[in-house]
């Protein structure tokens, strides 16, 4: 075991690590502290400022804010690119933030006041949710960063919000989409995919008939195209998903996955994602599913900054990744 120490402070968190073995996270820089109500302190004041770090070739390096007293680290890829959320000055305010090795890049938003980054993949891209204008609370939209772009995803037809929580090499992106009464709780409502340009699809409409969740937040998705999630049951609300909520795993029905049990007819998946999005439905179909009881009543917030790490006003109620 090795102490990473710390970047003067009395605390520190490490919060991801590559296969380069380069760690990311955030840490106090002082003890003193600071008489604002900021996302680090959970909204509690008193606080010492918080940077995102990365540790690297034995020492840990201070990445800096935004100009706020509060920023920390949601993810980095194997790059060592760091992603994280980061107040801006005053700490009225906060915007997502990437790292590219030399310098801190506000990513920015759609025009309203806040977003955030929810994870990096080896490309650069990063998926995450930004405010659009607006009187608060802001809606909110999916949002995919690349290339210094930032790429609106829109939300599901009749929803007002919407984040995507992971993108994977191929450039699937993942996420929630609900209502604006979901959207003040916070919670997600529709689990959607968005691929080849969109627009984005509710995962719902590429289930079986027979069903027995609704799928309300899909949090990963890997290169397989294998995406996980958690819904509710009948009987169970969307806004109670951490209380009954059921997790699961949905299985593409692509050439990869012939052989997968429920992938022998997808025809009444890609009837209805046509049907609802007015266009072909987009491949590969996830139709077959396997499920499984999540874990008693875990707050679905926790997932999001995985080791336990507070909840730095991520104004999402939902995992980042799993």
């Amino acid at each position: 075991m090795q102490d990473l120490g710390t970047l003067g402070g009395p605390d520190a968190n490490a919060i991801a690590i590559n296969e380069r073995g380069q760690i990311a996270g955030q840490s106090y820089i002082n003890s003193t502290a600071n008489s604002v109500l900021d996302a680090c302190g959970g909204f509690s004041v008193n606080v010492p400022t918080e940077d995102p770090f990365i540790w690297k070739n034995g020492k840990m390096i201070d990445l800096g804010t935004l100009g706020g007293t509060c920023g920390f680290v949601t993810g980095q890829n194997d790059r060592g690119q760091v992603i994280g959320q980061s107040d801006l000055a005053g700490d009225l305010t906060f915007h997502p933030f990437v790292w590219d090795g030399k310098q801190m890049r506000d990513l920015g938003t759609l025009g309203g006041d806040t977003g955030v980054a929810n994870w990096i993949n080896d490309a650069g891209d990063i998926a995450g949710k930004a405010d659009l204008p607006g009187t608060l609370p802001q809606n909110h939209d999916a949002v995919l960063w690349q290339d210094g772009t930032i790429i609106d995803l829109g939300t599901l037809p009749g929803d007002s919000c919407a984040n995507a929580y992971y993108v994977n090499t191929r450039g699937q992106v993942v996420g929630t989409s609900e209502s604006r009464d979901l959207c003040l709780v916070p919670t997600g409502e529709h689990a959607f995919l968005w691929e080849d340009d969109g627009p984005m699809v509710d995962l719902n409409s590429l289930m079986p008939p027979d069903s027995s969740l609704q799928l309300t937040f899909a949090v990963a998705i890997n290169d397989r195209g294998e995406i996980a999630g958690f819904g509710v049951p009948a009987g169970c609300a969307p806004q109670d998903v951490g209380i009954c909520g059921h997790a699961y795993v949905l299985i593409p029905c692509d050439e990869n996955h012939a052989d997968t049990k429920g992938c022998e007819d997808s025809a009444a998946g890609a009837t209805a994602a046509t049907t609802q999005n007015n266009r072909a439905s987009p491949t590969p179909e996830p139709t077959a599913v396997t499920q499984s009881k999540a874990a008693g009543l875990r707050v679905v917030g926790g997932f999001r900054t995985r080791l336990a790490h507070r909840d730095h006003s991520s104004g999402m109620g939902a995992p980042e990744d799993y």
